[in-house]
């Protein structure tokens, strides 16, 4: 099995293959060109950079950090789905008898993730046990600007040289959840808060267009293909969206609520009122902020 996390070059954007279970000591990416070890150069600052990009299910969050991927030099994402206990351990739902994927208490094996996020933030490599199952997902594209792709890329990498010359290498990992606001522990580790917002009426079309989704399986490391049975969206989905959100925007209102601070820098981006490509332009002078701070 390989794990598609997609690092991104410091100079140019080359789609990288991350090997699934590879020791942290040796990691190593695969490009068209051969195997090489992914560099923490020698007397620079290590300063990893962790990306929180939430919101519900199909609301862009994952193909918003998958452009930022391809911007940001030395980049890697972390799905928060990838998080998911067994399928042989979803909790089932005490009234509808039904697997339960999304209440927040049981969807997540949050001790792991908080676990792995730190180490990422300690040390710039995902854990040697991680894999994904995300490319085995549905993936639908949804292009931005050539103009803004180049010119954000030419403005992280002259960023990149310059905190080069300061000493310090940047390594930018987005993570990536539908539940990522829920646990404190988990929001700790990130330094910047973003929460894409998107109406119920679009998740709910957007969720039935989807023809399912791969799950993690103790007996099967290619996971399995879960599909919606029936009023899944409204029985079980969109109540556990407002359980694990309703707390952290302002009345609990999800169609219009500001932050009301529990969770600290949170950034609440309206997903449908601007492009794809005014949407990274919006995350992109943020992250510019981000990296020019002196540490």
């Amino acid at each position: 099995m390989r794990v598609i996390l997609m690092l991104s070059d410091s100079v140019k954007t080359l789609p990288y293959l991350f090997h699934s279970r590879v020791g942290s000591a040796n990691m190593t990416l695969l490009n068209g060109t051969g195997i090489h070890p992914l560099p923490v150069e020698d007397g620079l600052k290590l300063r990893v950079i962790l990306v929180g990009i939430g919101g519900a299910t199909c609301s862009g969050k994952t193909t918003l950090a998958k452009h930022l991927r391809n911007i940001l030099p030395g980049s890697v994402i972390v799905h928060q789905d990838d998080f998911a206990p067994p399928q042989e351990k979803i909790p089932i739902h005490p009234q509808y008898k039904v697997q339960d994927w999304d209440d927040p208490e049981g969807a997540i094996d949050w001790t792991r993730m908080v676990n792995s996020l730190r180490e990422v933030k300690a040390t710039g490599k995902i854990p040697p046990e991680h894999y994904s199952h995300d490319h085995l997902n549905e993936q639908k594209d949804i292009p931005i600007n050539s103009e803004t792709s180049k010119r954000w890329r030419d403005t992280f990498h002259r960023i990149e040289q310059e905190r080069r010359q300061l000493g310090e290498q940047i390594i930018w990992v987005m993570v990536d959840g539908f539940l990522l606001y829920w646990d404190m522990d988990v929001v700790d580790t990130l330094d910047v808060r973003i929460f894409l917002r998107v109406p119920h009426d679009v998740l709910k079309q957007r969720r039935h267009e989807r023809h399912g989704y791969h799950t993690a399986v103790q007996s099967d490391p290619e996971g399995a293909l879960w599909r919606d049975p029936p009023h899944y969206w409204e029985q079980i989905v969109w109540p556990a969206y407002v359980k694990a959100h309703a707390g952290v925007l302002e009345g609990g209102d999800l169609e219009h609520g500001k932050s009301n601070g529990k969770v600290r820098g949170l950034i609440v981006v309206e997903g449908l009122e601007v492009s794809m490509s005014s949407l990274v332009d919006n995350v992109c002078e943020r992250l510019v902020d981000v990296a020019e701070r002196t540490q």
